[in-house]
């Protein structure tokens, strides 16, 4: 983001901290716009947890920014052209579009499973993505940036993309395995017919001006330095259409050739929004906010894209964010290597809410990590089981135990212990809603997990059944204030976490006995000690996240 709405996001934060926000500034900081994208997902197979990974992402900012009050569009779907699409149909003895149609819904599936809460699922074979497809050619055409050439070339299928001699890696010596892919480590081809050609050369200086304009547009910064490298190594025309694939979008002034993938993929980001079909929307909803991708695919994203909307006269996005790889066993998963993992296996072990957390705080969201069983077990059972879980239990317990069940009325408890857990908690959302903004994850959450850890401290600090016993009646009184600021405390957590962890929010806000949603907007309403409603009646329930043992 860049240094205005950080500004914003630092006063209105401080605001809600003291509690000084207007009904007028809220409404007018509620009008901002955030627009989340992830790739569009190749269909030739289900996803597994690389795809999910950057879905999961994606979604808890949509869910951020929803709970600031933002007008929050968050866009996924798949991309259903290209050759790697038509082979794998008919790898499967089916048509493209059958292929597609059957594939397609699995991602849906798996997004449901996760809790993903995407405003719009593109597909590429969507009529109205057809359309803006084609009022996008026709825009390079006129800019005079497309043109006739034939091209010859080194070809990955499953990057559907050309690679340069010097690029590939050496076979090892597997027979005839030729030179390989340095992503996929599959063989290349050897492709040549007459294409139609974008002019990506007469770019390279105008994004790097860009650039150096917005040191933002590219995060993190090893992957911005990344794209100025490849650029200042001078960049070459590419091609945008084959003659040799008849799946995909026909260029509408020459109907033998299809529209090259990248291109076709690329404009779902617009024709989302209405490029082709809503010029209003268009106007009102263009650029992207941040596009969220994989490393892999950076250069299109970073080089690519920026210039074809350069040569279009569009707006470019405002970010474009890549992260590293998900490793298994140290490599990269791929279809080729059988070392695929798929959520619902994990989800079915540790359910939804710990697969979404484990991701986002067990790998830095920007370098590769690694996945590992026994660590997902690690953060199940200390983070989630023992710190959010068991304060909850507590908390609940002792409400239950000492007090009915019910949230008591209390005056504005300022004892030194609550005061410390005031100052904890202030602490820990400025840091933790600043890295959030940044797309730092795994740190944001070692920043919430601090005020979590803070409350079992406080409990411990006050011991609520020392209190319980006593005969004095001040002590009755502190009894009341400590509970209430316990479950004050654990309605702030459902808040924060919910965009995290949603189904573990609500089932927190559920004990809470609660009203509406702790995802409702906006922070500056919600986010303050002091409102849990008293008497409300809370439940204990089952555990939030019961242990488990290594064996199960």
């Amino acid at each position: 983001m860049t240094g205005g709405p950080c500004l914003l996001i630092a006063q209105e934060e401080e605001k809600i901290l003291t509690g000084d926000v207007s009904t007028q500034e809220t409404t007018e900081q509620s009008a901002k716009y955030f627009y989340v994208t992830t790739p569009i997902y190749y269909v030739n197979d289900v996803p597994h947890i690389g795809h999910a990974y950057t879905t999961v992402a994606a979604d808890v900012l949509a869910r951020w920014h929803r709970l600031k009050g933002d007008r929050v569009y968050f866009l996924t779907g798949t991309d259903e052209h290209g050759l790697k699409v038509a082979r794998s149909a008919d790898e499967h003895g089916v048509t493209p579009q059958e292929w597609v149609d059957k594939v397609a819904p699995r991602f849906q599936e798996v997004w449901d499973l996760l809790d993903i809460s995407h405003d719009d699922f593109i597909r590429t074979t969507a009529s109205h993505h057809k359309v803006g497809v084609e009022k996008l050619l026709n825009a390079l055409k006129d800019s005079g940036d497309l043109y006739l050439a034939d091209y010859e070339g080194l070809y990955c299928v499953r990057c559907e993309a050309y690679y340069k001699a010097d690029e590939l890696i050496d076979s090892g010596g597997v027979e005839g395995a030729g030179h390989l892919c340095p992503i996929h480590k599959m063989p290349v081809e050897q492709l040549s017919e007459r294409n139609w050609f974008f002019r990506l050369s007469a770019y390279g200086d105008r994004i790097l001006a860009h650039i150096e304009a917005n040191p933002d547009f590219v995060q993190p910064d090893t992957r911005r330095n990344e794209v100025i490298g490849f650029i200042k190594q001078g960049l070459e025309d590419m091609s945008f259409s084959r003659t040799s694939v008849t799946w995909g979008v026909p260029f509408p002034f020459d109907p033998e050739h299809v529209a090259y993938v990248w291109p076709d993929a690329l404009a779902n980001y617009m024709t989302a929004v209405g490029y082709g079909t809503d010029d209003a929307r268009f106007e009102r909803d263009w650029p992207a906010t941040v596009h969220i991708v994989g490393k892999d695919i950076l250069r299109f994203h970073a080089v690519l894209w920026p210039a074809m909307l350069m040569a279009a006269g569009l707006d470019l996005p405002k970010k474009v964010f890549a992260h590293g790889w998900l490793l298994v066993g140290g490599e990269k998963m791929s279809k080729s290597r059988a070392n695929q993992i798929h959520p619902e296996d994990l989800v079915k072990e540790f359910g939804a809410d710990c697969y979404r957390y484990y991701f986002l705080r067990d790998v830095s969201f920007g370098p590769d990590g690694s996945f590992s069983w026994e660590a997902m077990l690690d953060r199940y059972n200390n983070d989630l089981a023992n710190d959010l879980g068991n304060l909850a239990s507590r908390v609940l317990n002792m409400v239950e135990s000492y007090l009915g069940g019910v949230a008591p009325e209390v005056e504005s408890p300022k004892s030194e212990h609550i005061q410390a857990l005031h100052e904890s908690f202030a602490t820990a959302y400025e840091t933790y809603a600043d890295l959030l903004e940044k797309l730092d994850f795994d740190d944001a959450l070692v920043a919430l997990w601090g005020f979590f850890r803070a409350c079992n401290r406080f409990v411990e600090d006050t011991a609520p059944w020392h209190l319980a016993k006593s005969e004095d009646p001040a002590d009755a009184v502190r009894l009341k204030e400590v509970l209430y600021t316990g479950l004050d405390a654990l309605r702030l957590a459902a808040i924060l976490v919910s965009p995290i962890m949603p189904g573990a929010a609500r089932r927190l806000w559920d004990k809470l006995g609660l009203p509406a949603s702790p995802d409702t907007p906006p922070l500056s309403e919600t986010l303050k000690w002091g409102h849990f409603p008293p008497g409300t009646k809370v439940t204990k329930g089952e555990a939030l996240f019961p242990r488990k043992l290594a064996s199960s």
